[in-house]
């Protein structure tokens, strides 16, 4: 077998496909996530914080070099700041993920616990033709 019609059959199979639909609604998600973070839950935690914006925040190391009102070369910092946001993230996205795959194991295990029918046996459905017959004939 060739590797170009071994990799085609790779990607073909619904493992690849259903990872690869996986990976843009992740994407998807992760940006709906952000802006929910940016937009929504870090304006209320800044003015509470007194107006500090996260991003911000940096602990400078060396200061930029200024020749003629033009940046020569930037200073180093340590952007703490950024780091608090991701880490503000990531706690949202994780809860939320956490969230949706509780409800999804509460559906299942309500699905799970219906009980289902039994099949009768062979023995029943024997029995129940019988009885059917037996029902259904004529007094002599």
């Amino acid at each position: 077998m060739s590797m170009l019609s071994e990799f085609k059959q790779f990607a073909v199979k619904g493992n690849v496909i259903d990872l690869a639909v996986a990976v843009v609604i992740g994407a998807a998600f992760g940006a709906i996530v952000s802006s929910l973070v940016a937009d929504i839950i870090m304006p209320p935690i800044g003015v509470i914080t007194g107006g500090v914006d996260f991003t911000e925040l940096k602990l400078q190391l060396t200061q930029p070099v200024i020749e003629n009102g033009a940046v020569v070369r930037e200073g180093a910092s340590i952007n703490y700041g950024n780091f608090i946001q991701t880490i503000i993230n990531f706690l949202i996205i994780a809860l939320a993920i956490f969230s949706m795959v509780k409800a999804i194991n509460s559906m299942k295990r309500k699905e799970e616990a219906a009980p289902a029918t039994p099949t009768p046996t062979k023995e029943e459905l024997l029995l129940t033709e019988i009885r059917d017959l037996l029902r259904d004939r004529k007094p002599l």
